[in-house]
């Protein structure tokens, strides 16, 4: 059944960003499964991430080929404890679910950092609100849309 990404696709030429969103012929939960669709390196995967900084909504946008160090998003951010969002708090901080939310379009604005990692490609692939749909941008673009701080995220 085909995915209905029309308000994604809406919000994202709202937002001055020049490239489409695809549908995947197949769910893309992790940036290995992304790549592999898309023919591109696992590390040009935006992975978006969301975390509990001290309760609030935190966005990680990180490359597929790191991971995410909490205790660095900790001092970063200057919160106390940072870890994982559960589902429920995902779902209720981005309106998507896990492995498909994109890095806009939420009910509220998300603090969000992107890892300076992405900046050495060209093109990199973000999710647009569902698992089955992505869409092409770059670190600039990313960072404008998201309204992010670069930072060095993990390793």
């Amino acid at each position: 059944m085909p995915v209905d990404f029309s308000r994604f696709a809406t919000l994202l030429r709202g937002l001055g960003v020049a490239g489409s969103v695809r549908e995947l012929p197949e769910s893309a939960p992790t940036a290995a499964a992304a790549a592999a669709q898309l023919g591109c390196e696992v590390g040009a995967i935006a992975n978006s991430l969301v975390f509990s900084a001290d309760g609030a909504p935190l966005l990680v946008m990180t490359s597929g080929a790191h991971r995410v160090d909490t205790d660095r998003m900790a001092a970063l951010t200057g919160s106390s404890v940072v870890q994982r969002a559960n589902a429920r708090s995902v779902r209720t901080w981005t309106g998507q679910a896990i492995g498909g939310v994109g890095p806009v379009g939420h009910p509220a604005p998300i603090r969000t950092l992107v890892d300076t990692w992405l900046e050495k490609y060209d093109v990199i692939w973000a999710a647009a609100g569902h698992p089955h749909t992505v869409f092409p941008t770059s670190y600039a673009e990313l960072i404008r849309i998201t309204g992010g701080t670069p930072a060095d995220v993990g390793d």
